[in-house]
This record gives C-alpha cells, sequence and structure tokens, in this order.
C-alpha cells in the first residue's frame, strides 16, 4: 500500500472507535439510571485525559517512544478498557473502565495527526484527504446499529456501541505496527528536553492565543452538539432511535466531500476566512435546529453542515498547528489544541448543556417534561457569533498561504509575536 493509503486506513480505525460509541453515549447512560452530575463526570473524562495527554503522554510520544508503538500499546489497553465499560451497569465500575479508555485513546488522537504530519509530503495539500478516513470509519460504524438496535432499544442492546468499539481498538493495535517508522525526536542540539513547555511557549505568539481562545469556544460548541443531539431528534423532532445514528452520520457524510477540498479552499481563501465559514457553520446549524424542529427534512438536511464545521476549523487548525509550530513538539503541539477540543472544551460542554437542558425543562399536562430548545440552541449560536468575531478582528497569523515555511522549525520561529 502507499503511505498516503496506509495513513488513510489508520484514520478510518482511529475514528471509527469513537463513532461507534460518541452519538449514544449521553442516552445510555439515562438508561442506566446516571444521574445528571454522574453523567457531566463522565462527560469530563476527556478533559482529564487531554490534560494528562499534553504533559505525558504526548510528551512521551515526542521524546521516548516511537509513535506506531505508543499507538499499538494504548488501543490495546483502550481495547479493555471498552470491554470493561460495557460489562458495567453501576457508576463507578463503568466511569473507571472510561476514564481508562480515555486516558489511553484520547492522547492517540493527537499522535495520528503528527504520524500523517511527519510523513505527508505536502501535509496542508494532503491532510484533508488523509483526515477524510476518519470520517469514512464513523460512518461506517455507524450504519450497522440500524440493525443491531431495535427503534426502542435497551440498555442490553445499546451496550454494544462499546463491544463494537473495543473490537476495534484490538484491530487498530495490530495494524498500527504496521505504519511508517515515526521515531521519538530527542537529543538534538537546542531541543527542549519537555516538549509540553515549548508548545506553551508558543501561545505568546498573539494569533496563536486568539486561535487558542476561539478554538475553546468552538469545541464547547462541537462536543455540547453530540451531548444535545440524538436526545433532540429522537425526543423532539421524532426520529426512531435506532436510526438516529444513521442521520447524525449525514453530517461525516459531507465531511469526506468537504476534507477532500480542504486543500483546495485553504490555497483559494487562508487561514483566516477558512477558519470563520466552520464556525459560520455551527452557528447555522443550531439556528436551524431553533427555528425548525417541526421540519424533519430540513433538520435531516442540516446535518450535512457538519463536514463545513468539522473540516474548516479543526482540521484546518490541526494544519495550521503543523504548520507554524516547531516540528519535535509535533504531538504536544496538536495535544495542546486537543486539550481544548477534546479536554476542556469537552468538560465545559458536559456541564453546561445538560444543565440549561434541566433548567429550560417544563412539565407539560400530561407530566411529561419537554425541552424549550428554541432558547436552548439560540446559547450556542451566539456563541458561534462572539468566535467569528474575535476571528474575523484579532486573528492575524504571520502568513495567508497555508504552506509550511521551508525553515524546520516553520514559521514561528522567524516571526516575532507583534508580526502580523
Amino acid at each position: 500500500m502507499t503511505t498516503r493509503l496506509r495513513l488513510f486506513l489508520m484514520m478510518v480505525l482511529q475514528l471509527a472507535i469513537w463513532g461507534a460509541w460518541a452519538p449514544k453515549i449521553f442516552p445510555y447512560m439515562g438508561m442506566l439510571g446516571f444521574a445528571p452530575w454522574q453523567q457531566s463526570l463522565v462527560g469530563s473524562a476527556w478533559g482529564v485525559a487531554a490534560v494528562v495527554g499534553i504533559f505525558f503522554s504526548n510528551q512521551f510520544a515526542d521524546r521516548n517512544f516511537a509513535a506506531e508503538r505508543f499507538l499499538a500499546i494504548s488501543h490495546l489497553i483502550g481495547g479493555l478498557a471498552l470491554v470493561g465499560t460495557a460489562l458495567s451497569t453501576s457508576f463507578w465500575p463503568f466511569f473507571a473502565c472510561y476514564l481508562i479508555f480515555s486516558l489511553v485513546y484520547v492522547p492517540t488522537l493527537s499522535v495520528t495527526n503528527s504520524i500523517a504530519f511527519a510523513n505527508l509530503r505536502d501535509p496542508a495539500g494532503e491532510f484533508g484527504a488523509v483526515r477524510m478516513g476518519g470520517t469514512v470509519g464513523w460512518v461506517l460504524v455507524s450504519w450497522p446499529f440500524v440493525f443491531l438496535l431495535g427503534a426502542h432499544a435497551g440498555a442490553e442492546q445499546v451496550r454494544w456501541i462499546f463491544l463494537v468499539a473495543a473490537i476495534l481498538s484490538f484491530a487498530f493495535a495490530g495494524y498500527a505496527l504496521t505504519l511508517p517508522h515515526t521515531p521519538a525526536r530527542k537529543d538534538a542540539p537546542g531541543i527542549d528536553n519537555l516538549a509540553w513547555r515549548r508548545a506553551l511557549k508558543l501561545l505568546g505568539a498573539p494569533f496563536v492565543l486568539v486561535l487558542f481562545l476561539v478554538t475553546f469556544i468552538d469545541s464547547v460548541i462541537h462536543n455540547g452538539y453530540f451531548v444535545m443531539a440524538d436526545a433532540f431528534l429522537t425526543n423532539r423532532v421524532g426520529i426512531a432511535g435506532n436510526l438516529s445514528m444513521v442521520v447524525l452520520s449525514l453530517g461525516q457524510v459531507a465531511e469526506i466531500l468537504t476534507m477532500f477540498l480542504l486543500g483546495r479552499v485553504l490555497a483559494r481563501l487562508g487561514w483566516k476566512v477558512t477558519m470563520i465559514i466552520g464556525v459560520l457553520g455551527h452557528a447555522a446549524r443550531f439556528a436551524v435546529f431553533a427555528f425548525f424542529a417541526d421540519s424533519i427534512p430540513v433538520i435531516v438536511a442540516v446535518q450535512l453542515l457538519h463536514g463545513i464545521c468539522y473540516a474548516f476549523f479543526f482540521a484546518t487548525v490541526y494544519i495550521f498547528v503543523d504548520a507554524v509550530f516547531p516540528k519535535d513538539v509535533r504531538s504536544s503541539a496538536q495535544g495542546l489544541f486537543n486539550l481544548l477540543i477534546l479536554g476542556v472544551g469537552n468538560v465545559v460542554a458536559s456541564f453546561l448543556f445538560p444543565t440549561l437542558v434541566s433548567r429550560l425543562s417544563h412539565a407539560g399536562a400530561d407530566g411529561v417534561a419537554s425541552v424549550d430548545y428554541t432558547s436552548l440552541f439560540l446559547v450556542p449560536t451566539g456563541m458561534a457569533l462572539i468566535a467569528v468575531l474575535l476571528l474575523a478582528v484579532f486573528f492575524k497569523p504571520p502568513t495567508r498561504s497555508p504552506v509550511a515555511e521551508a525553515d524546520e522549525d516553520g514559521p514561528l520561529a522567524a516571526a516575532s509575536p507583534a508580526q502580523p
């Protein structure tokens, strides 16, 4: 296989593991009778993993351990933890197994990006097509659940989301050993032994700091979508429980196209405009959720905006980080932004949106609680518009071109923090 195809399959497996359980985990915890605070605690596990990852796991991958071997060991442990999660029906064993899985899985999202960037000749032009594999994996793993889950599936059926993820994790553990060798970078002149420290210092550049803040806001919105979307589709829109994952996967189908076009869009529009379009996709989608919940065709169609939301912002951020951060801190730099995308943003979303759902729920005449989804979805819509304003006014990257400088350390090495 060509290197690009091997990296593509790497992304297929990496994201399929996540896609198997992500849309259903909050409804599943409700089936098990977990209290809202318990569900929020589970949601915060990725935040803990992202913090631990940047100081330990990503540091380890950058300085001490070949990246592909790091993936193999992490996914072996992660598969075992997912089996434990599936078999646990009381809260604390469930949380313990899921936390272990999070601790070993979250850092691998940064490491797979690092392996891809390290082995692509033209990262800005090729990464979108490689990362598209993750989108394909997410879509492919969603569709079998139409048959694994009934329209009114109970906990016994839904727990298969973790067993399927475990099977994929074991498969990835073996496949990782066939990936291109990507050794750690250490003992070179001028290299800081603490990769995370060097990555953190780069927040001193104003354009990096602005992007860091916008990434936090957009990650809260993005993770909030996964917290709220499945319940919204089934309880408010009226889509069957075994079809909701398929409807949500339509966003990933659209993402395939946007990932394929991402390199061309970046070359034509540049960093700022591409990112602004991505954040506006979130605003548009939640605005439609707020005002068109009675139209199933409109709600289904607007899922296609997910491709723009993810590719034009988050995937672009990953490419930008690879272009401007020093190459010897690849995993730590990716981990720094994953700290927001998968960590802090995930934690905030896991507490913020369930709290808003609770406050905006009202008991009807029949005693069944209903949620004021219009007010609920206007919150992430407003947050997205604030993020767009910050990008438009304050984000001034050192170059408009999405191509890294020939310099080994990237544009930040030559750019002073004040450079526009």
